[in-house]
């Protein structure tokens, strides 16, 4: 009798573990990027999502989430910021690529002059290690003229670089590369605009993507004028043996994926894929417009939804959903999305606390020990110029700094939204999931007091040491 009640209290148990691994995951809408949504990519790496996209600026951006819904509240985290004047600017189309046990953040920059397009060129920046917060370093041009949207990937063992150049239209190229930061051949052209559905406004085929699956390899691209509603995704299947010549691939004759009037969305296009947690479902994310009248423009924002595979193997992209409507998350992940962080102070291991959750404004901000409290949870949201308000969940009061003081040592308390600089904070990536939090106004960094680790502990801004005290992790909470 004993083994039998040993035997159903395991069978029970496996049951409910089955039970909780299968759970549904979380629901979300779309966009899952408002602010600074164009030319968006995913990639799920141990058990996070990991989200870039075009600045505009001098900088790259990292959001993270353990669910897809949950990158529309995640902080940007700023892993990299133009270093050169001849790539100083104007970023485009990051992609994060995991080669050899390394991230390679592929992007387009180039310089801060009125007449920037022309000066855009691809480059590659390398990881420390395994994590794609970085830090990064970088490591070449990887074309001396002008070509855009740079992805790898590898195709019969060999990697391959993929991008768009402009030669009276704007084309699809290939070459060969011996390392993730090196072209080994000179670039081909593997397919031009020739279909009218990829002249819409210009014609435009540029944003490669590679997608694999049962060992075929597609090459999805965008097609026609960024410009116009009819921004759309074409198809090219590896009918050949050389992923570098054109003669190696059939393009599809109709368009794959393009705007869809009944659901309000216009212009779908510059994707990604990415694979959902338990590894059973694809998807696709993408950028596009509200309106037909909508440009190719800071404007666009940053959609996901699932998609099938039709009975011949070809992908089934289906049609682009409409803003609002509510989907299931992808399988696999946790089924809480979260909406707010605790900060906790890489020295002390310590919360961001407004003390004694007062509402007044000029309440004081120190660290405590990490409870759960409503004054110990933040809203970290992006107001769309790479930097951020923190709202405490609490008092719904912002992280100010007093008087507006360049001072090292001024305070950080809390205070009413005023929209000014001195309540604006950039998260930049330091290294093993740490930021540090600065100052829009002064440049100065978030920081415990002589490097307290006790309670109610004063936080203020000092110039940045480069030591734990003045370094946080941000968690959803």
């Amino acid at each position: 009798m004993a083994r039998r009640l040993l035997t159903l209290l395991a069978a029970l148990l496996l049951a409910l573990s089955l039970g909780q691994s299968s759970a549904s995951a979380a629901t979300f809408t779309n966009p899952v990027k408002t602010q600074k949504g164009a030319d968006p990519w995913i990639t799920y790496h141990s058990g996070n999502y990991y989200m870039v996209s075009t600045s505009w600026t001098d900088v790259i951006t990292v959001r993270r989430s353990p669910t897809l819904g949950g990158l529309a509240t995640a902080p940007s985290v700023q892993v990299w910021q133009g270093d050169a004047a001849s790539r100083c600017c104007n970023i485009w189309a990051p992609e994060l690529h995991y080669l050899n046990g390394r991230w390679y953040l592929y992007y387009v920059a180039g310089q801060d002059v009125s007449d920037y397009n022309p000066t855009q060129r691809s480059h590659v920046l390398e990881s420390a290690g395994s994590d794609p917060m970085g830090p990064y370093t970088y490591r070449g041009q990887l074309n001396p003229a002008w070509m855009l949207d740079p992805t790898v990937a590898t195709i019969n063992g060999r990697l391959y670089l993929f991008g768009s150049t402009h030669s009276g239209t704007q084309n699809i190229v290939a070459a060969r590369m011996s390392n993730p930061y090196t072209v080994a051949s000179s670039f081909s052209t593997v397919s031009t605009p020739t279909y009218d559905w990829e002249r819409s406004g210009a014609p435009v085929n540029e944003g490669p993507e590679i997608l694999q699956r049962g060992g075929r390899t597609f090459l999805v691209y965008s097609a026609s004028g960024c410009w116009t509603p009819d921004y759309k995704l074409g198809q090219l299947e590896l009918t050949g043996s050389d992923p570098a010549s054109a003669s190696s691939w059939t393009k599809k004759p109709t368009a794959l994926f393009q705007r869809s009037d009944g659901n309000g969305v216009y212009g779908p296009g510059h994707n990604g894929f990415f694979t959902s947690p338990d590894g059973s479902e694809s998807w696709i994310v993408y950028h596009a417009n509200d309106a037909a009248s909508d440009g190719c423009d800071n404007g666009r924002t940053a959609r996901a939804q699932k998609f099938t595979w039709n009975g011949d193997g070809t992908p089934n992209l289906g049609t682009p959903v409409r803003l609002g409507a509510g989907m299931s998350g992808p399988s696999g992940e946790p089924s809480v999305v979260s909406t707010t962080y605790t900060v906790t102070n890489r020295n002390s291991g310590k919360c961001l606390d407004v003390a004694g959750s007062s509402p007044t404004d000029g309440a004081d901000v120190a660290q405590y020990s990490c409870n759960g409290g409503a004054n110990q949870r933040w809203r970290l949201e992006d107001l769309g110029d790479d930097t951020h308000r923190l709202v405490n969940v609490a008092t719904g009061k912002v992280l100010d700094t007093a008087d507006c003081s360049a001072a090292d040592g001024a305070d950080l308390r809390q205070w009413s939204w005023l929209d000014n600089t001195c309540q604006r904070f950039r998260f930049l990536a330091t290294d093993s999931g740490h930021v540090r939090i600065v100052n829009q106004a002064t440049g100065k960094v978030a920081d415990v007091a002589d490097c307290s680790t006790a309670d109610s502990a004063d936080v203020r801004q000092w110039t940045w040491l480069n030591n734990a005290c003045q370094q946080w992790r941000l968690n959803p909470a």
